[in-house]
């Protein structure tokens, strides 16, 4: 699975790993469980332990010497997520696409050879497709990534399938430079971009061409950003992706079973 355009090394991505264990546990661990789950010798973890209780991001508990994150993390990215300029830009547009189509919509944008999303608005039916922002995807398996590999001009677009194997996440993969170019040839000519199974294997994805979304105030601009919103493919002004076939329940981009429960 594409986690990452490059992944962090070190003392940095265990911190990272962390949390995100603390995040799936979502209850106190101790030293050895922590260790053990991010593959480090208990020595070096403590380290890692140390500097975050002394920093106030983690606190211990009980005689096992249990540890749980403090509120701090949290106050931190609010503050952080409360103040991203770019994505209240765009909340009012994701929001009313998403009102619109009854439908989970998500924001993404190119990032080096992934598509990484910024934001995920969830549908509020009990089956829906779900997804989380900072998880990356494949340019060449995504219907985001495929829009924005098709806006690429000719000489621009063979230079990047020349240089770069297209790995192959499903059966459905378009795994070849040919048949990646034919496809987007095919997405520009009608209007809009398809993937059928490739990314996830039940899961079909349209994004149309045209609706890229580029900022244009201020002066970071972030560059080209996709918005789309699960959806059968009807008309080529459908945006959309959905679970196919009759599972029961959408399942997300980790090929999990989400019925609302």
């Amino acid at each position: 699975m594409l986690k990452t355009v490059k992944s962090p090394q070190g003392a940095l991505a265990r911190t990272l790993d962390i949390f995100e264990i603390f995040g799936a546990a979502r209850h106190p661990l101790s030293l050895s469980e922590i260790a053990r789950t991010i593959r480090v010798p208990v020595s070096s973890c403590h380290l890692l332990l140390r500097a975050l209780l002394d920093c106030g991001y983690l606190y211990s508990l009980g005689r096992r010497k249990l540890y749980y994150p403090t509120r701090r993390l949290y106050d931190v990215a609010r503050s952080i997520a409360a103040h991203d300029t770019l994505i209240e830009e765009l909340r009012p547009v994701l929001a009313s696409l998403r009102d619109r189509s009854g439908e989970t919509v998500i924001l993404g944008k190119r990032q080096g050879d992934a598509v990484l999303y910024l934001e995920v608005l969830e549908s509020a039916k009990t089956v829906r497709y779900t997804a989380r922002a900072g998880e990356y995807k494949p340019l060449h398996a995504s219907a985001i990534g495929k829009a924005l590999l098709g806006a690429l001009p000719p000489e621009e677009l063979d230079g990047w399938l020349g240089a770069r194997p297209l790995p192959r996440v499903t059966p459905n993969t378009l795994a070849t430079a040919a048949q990646l170019k034919l496809n987007l040839q095919q997405g520009r000519k009608r209007g809009y971009f398809v993937t059928r199974g490739e990314n996830v294997i039940d899961v079909t994805a349209v994004r149309q061409a045209s609706r890229s979304i580029t900022r244009r105030s201020g002066s970071r601009s972030p560059g080209r950003c996709i918005a789309w919103s699960p959806r059968w493919p009807v008309t080529p002004s459908c945006c959309a992706a959905r679970s196919a076939g009759s599972t029961g329940g959408a399942r997300d981009e980790r090929g999990r079973l989400d019925d609302g429960r």
